[in-house]
């Protein structure tokens, strides 16, 4: 029964460790296990993201002349987003490429 209840636990881990990384859901994971340290790692990469992702939409919004660069960076977080979700499934805590040290400025 307790190896039951440990998988589950890490299931439940790397699914909410997933979420993170999937734009508002990250709220999700912030609501339901921002105390697991795994979890929490994952949750700042994954707002570093939304924050991201929020300022290329108002960028895009306002300077729509830009918008095959816009469309260049919402491909990069993109890329970075399953770079996040395969760090999750190798159960790792490595920062993203270029964008994961700001992570560090979020106080959970």
């Amino acid at each position: 029964m307790n190896e039951d209840n440990n998988v589950n636990n890490a299931d439940n881990r790397v699914l909410q460790g997933i979420l993170a990384y999937i734009g508002i859901l990250v709220v999700i994971p912030y609501l339901m296990a921002k105390n697991d340290p795994f979890v929490k790692f994952h949750i700042k990469q994954g707002l570093v993201l939304l924050m991201i992702e929020i300022v290329i939409w108002a960028v895009g919004m306002t300077v729509w002349m830009m918008l095959p660069l816009i469309y260049l960076l919402n491909l990069a977080v993109i890329v970075l987003s399953i770079i996040g979700i395969v760090n999750v499934v190798n159960k790792q805590e490595k920062e993203l490429p270029l964008v994961g040290q700001l992570a560090k400025h979020f106080k959970i």
